[in-house]
C-alpha cells in the first residue's frame, strides 16, 4: 500500500477522512438507540473509527516523511549541480512561457 503515488495517497487520505466523518455522523444519529446490541455495535464502530484515525495519522506522517526526503534530495542535487539546476529551471521557464503566450 505504501508504494502508491502521491495523488493516490492523497485520495486515499481524503476518502479515509470522509469515512471517519460519515461514521461519526452515524454514531450521533444512533445515539438515541437503546439496547445491548445497539451498544455493542456502537462500541465496535468506535474502536474501528479509532483504528482508522490512527491509520490516517500514519499515512499523513509517511507522506510528510516522503516529502521531506524529496526536498532534501532536491536540495542536495541543486548544491552538487548548480549549473545543471539553473539550466533545467531556465528550460522549464521557457517552456512555460511559450505555453502561456500561446493562449
Amino acid at each position: 500500500m505504501f508504494e502508491t503515488t502521491a495523488p493516490q495517497r492523497e485520495k486515499l487520505m481524503a476518502d479515509l477522512r470522509q469515512v471517519i466523518a460519515d461514521t461519526e455522523e452515524l454514531l450521533r444519529m444512533s445515539a438515541s438507540e437503546v439496547g445491548d446490541s445497539a451498544a455493542e455495535v456502537r462500541g465496535r464502530i468506535q474502536s474501528r473509527l479509532q483504528a482508522a484515525r490512527v491509520e490516517l495519522g500514519e499515512l499523513q506522517e509517511l507522506a510528510l516523511t516522503h516529502a521531506k526526503a524529496a526536498g532534501q534530495a532536491t536540495d542536495a542535487y541543486v548544491h552538487e549541480n548548480p549549473w545543471k539546476s539553473i539550466g533545467i529551471a531556465a528550460a522549464v521557464g521557457v517552456i512555460v512561457g511559450l505555453l502561456i503566450t500561446r493562449r
